[in-house]
């Protein structure tokens, strides 16, 4: 059984250039960024639904003093079920993934919200994984089924 490890998430804007290291490129606005080339941007995936939501993304407008409860709001969002974020958390336990996004702040951003939840999801899926694993050996080992 692979053991499931540690996402590699990293974050890049839009308009920085792609880098052999950047590994999957996933862009995480739901707009196409102004004035970036699809070629330019060698986006790999263009994941929308992870998001924050265009109500969210035109309250927060960027203001620096909304950012806090921005931040609390799109985590909500994220803990719903999402296809694509479960997409995500896969492809950066495979791999380097590097979140693109469009925002000028580097540290006020919806990928930085979304990097944090998927790592905290990142170590909610190995713990469960290790948990279950070890429940099985002991089963092995004992002979017991545990309900």
């Amino acid at each position: 059984m692979a053991r499931a490890r540690r996402p590699d998430i990293r974050l890049k804007r839009a308009y920085e250039r792609a880098a052999p290291s950047d590994g999957t490129r996933v862009l995480v606005d739901r707009l196409w960024p102004r004035g970036v080339t699809k070629q330019g941007a060698r986006i790999d995936h263009w994941f929308k639904d992870v998001a924050p939501s265009a109500p969210l993304r035109r309250w927060f407008g960027h203001a620096v003093d909304r950012w806090e409860e921005f931040h609390r709001r799109y985590a909500r969002e994220l803990s719903r079920p999402n296809d694509q974020f479960d997409e995500l958390l896969c492809l950066a336990s495979e791999r380097p993934v590097t979140l693109v996004f469009g925002a000028r702040d580097p540290e006020h951003n919806n990928a930085l919200v979304l990097r944090e939840a998927l790592l905290r999801a990142g170590r909610t899926r190995r713990t469960r994984t290790r948990r279950t694993r070890t429940r099985a050996t002991a089963t092995r080992a004992t002979g017991k089924h545990r309900l």
